[in-house]
């Protein structure tokens, strides 16, 4: 390394590769999985695990074709909960999906044990 060369902090440096890269933007997108349960409510939590996002898109296992349906209907209203205050990593759409039959999914999601 040249002597001219100034040094710089290793975190400066990080997040102008995570700009640079986009992976910032992912990285914020991907935020909102944990954030699901108290952004929609323990109604919709209940019934729906959230399994991943790609390019503005979350991806949600629902449990059954009845909440499928309804969430369907709900979907700009609950965007528009998933991205109120958050200026990265927005979502833009969702795509529910049913769960697999007799438990969680093949994808890691887990339901709530019933009371």
């Amino acid at each position: 390394m040249s002597r001219d060369r100034a040094f710089t902090r290793l975190g400066d440096e990080l997040a102008a590769w995570l700009e640079r890269t986009g992976v910032g933007d992912r990285i914020a997108e991907a935020g909102i999985v944990p954030e699901w349960a108290e952004r929609v409510g323990p109604g919709i939590a209940a019934v729906t695990t959230p399994l991943r996002t790609a390019h503005g898109t979350l991806v949600v296992a629902v449990r059954s074709s009845a909440w499928l349906m309804e969430l369907h209907m709900m979907e700009r209203e609950i965007v528009r909960r998933l991205n109120a205050g958050r200026a990265r990593g927005r979502i833009d759409r969702i795509r529910f999906v049913m769960a697999e039959t007799g438990g969680p999914s093949s994808h890691g999601a887990s339901w709530p044990e019933k009371s």
